[in-house]
């Protein structure tokens, strides 16, 4: 199961602030905001889940790399050390290197939403021999923001994943409302989920905090429940976000 993680500052970037950084973390509903052209991005992060009685996972870290290429594109590389634990049995290593990009669709216009496309390709041989798998794994998902109020905001994705294990497609859906208590301070709450039509569905609630430090810095914390039978119990992340030009 693939945990992205990627949105907020609120998610999408405080809605008074839009010279700020805006990120993908630390909620699942990915940001339809652009890296600035000529500005390097860095999302990184830990993230712990419980997955049943005597088993869990840690991501230590996780972490995204994001470079802005044109105001209108973007892109990524994503990185991660995980570790997982399962009675007695413990498998740590590094899953394959993910390559993406993020483009801009179309500007939000009164009830018509701000739309982008988010692509990513697995390097399935770029990883560690335990976390190797047979088949690249593409993953896409179009995204939909709202802004419903100066304060007050609405994100949706729909798109769908690979494993690199079979050809079995799992569709993706996020909706999620943040809000700006202040310049600094913001919060979410998000319902998620995967369903594949092979297995019972997957559907999760989470909700978090960010704290904008300055322009360009940003530290989160989140925590969620699985809502059905197939969920984890629970899972806990914290992170931080930077953002820098490089030209």
């Amino acid at each position: 199961m693939k945990i992205k993680f990627f949105v907020l500052l609120w998610p999408f970037g405080l809605v008074n602030a839009q010279e700020s950084i805006q990120t993908d973390r630390p909620d699942q509903t990915e940001s339809t905001s652009i890296t600035p052209k000529g500005h390097l991005h860095i999302e990184t992060g830990f993230f712990y889940e419980r997955t049943g009685k005597e088993s869990k996972s840690f991501s230590h870290p996780t972490v995204l790399w994001k470079y802005g290429i044109h105001e209108n594109f973007e892109a990524r590389i994503g990185t991660e050390f995980m570790s997982e634990i399962a009675s007695s049995d413990t498998k740590s290593g590094i899953p394959p290197l993910t390559f993406g990009f993020k483009v801009k669709l179309a500007d939000e216009k009164v009830f018509f939403p701000k739309i982008s496309f988010l692509g990513h390709l697995t390097a399935n041989r770029l990883a560690s021999s335990n976390y190797k798998t047979p088949h690249p794994a593409p993953s896409f998902r179009f995204l939909f923001q709202h802004t419903l109020s100066d304060r007050l905001s609405l994100g949706y994705n729909l798109g769908a994943e690979w494993n690199g294990e079979n050809p079995d497609i799992t569709g993706i859906y996020t909706v999620s409302t943040s809000y700006s208590f202040n310049e600094r301070f913001g919060g979410f709450a998000e319902f998620y989920g995967f369903i594949n039509e092979f297995q019972p569905p997957d559907h999760r609630f989470d909700t978090g905090f960010t704290y904008l430090f300055s322009n360009n810095f940003q530290v989160d914390a989140s925590a969620g429940i699985g809502i059905s039978h197939l969920s984890p119990r629970y899972f806990l992340s914290c992170g931080a976000s930077y953002r820098f030009r490089l030209k």
